[in-house]
């Protein structure tokens, strides 16, 4: 077995820089960064119509459970298939997607497409 070399820092060019950092300014430019800085933030997410993307406070009770399936990445990837399609394959690949989704698909009363169309 060989030996350690003794003279193991000359192997190593690199030294680490022993200038210590204050924490008062590390700690400042992350304040800086998250409250009252002039970094551009990005746009809000703008919605096909135009209006602000800003959440679910226009969506029903339905839209939610199905955004919540879109989400749920144990039934597979949903880019490029309606929800539908997506049930019904996870159905024939044995995830058991919940029942709820397909009866709510059914009604036609939603959007066919995944909360990503679109989007991705």
């Amino acid at each position: 077995m060989a030996t350690p070399s003794k003279n193991i820092e000359g192997f190593y060019k690199q030294k680490k820089n022993t200038a210590s950092k204050s924490k008062s300014s590390n700690s400042t430019k992350h304040a800086a960064a998250t409250s009252g800085s002039n970094i551009a933030q990005p746009p809000a997410l703008v919605s096909r119509g135009g209006s602000l993307d800003l959440g679910a406070d226009d969506t029903g009770e339905e839209e939610q459970v199905l955004r919540q399936f879109d989400m749920n990445m144990a039934f597979g990837p949903c880019i490029g298939m309606t929800r539908l399609d997506r049930w019904e394959r996870a159905q024939r690949l044995g995830l058991n997607p919940p029942k709820e989704i397909q009866s709510i698909l059914n009604r036609g009363e939603v959007k066919p497409q995944s909360l990503f169309d679109g989007r991705v």
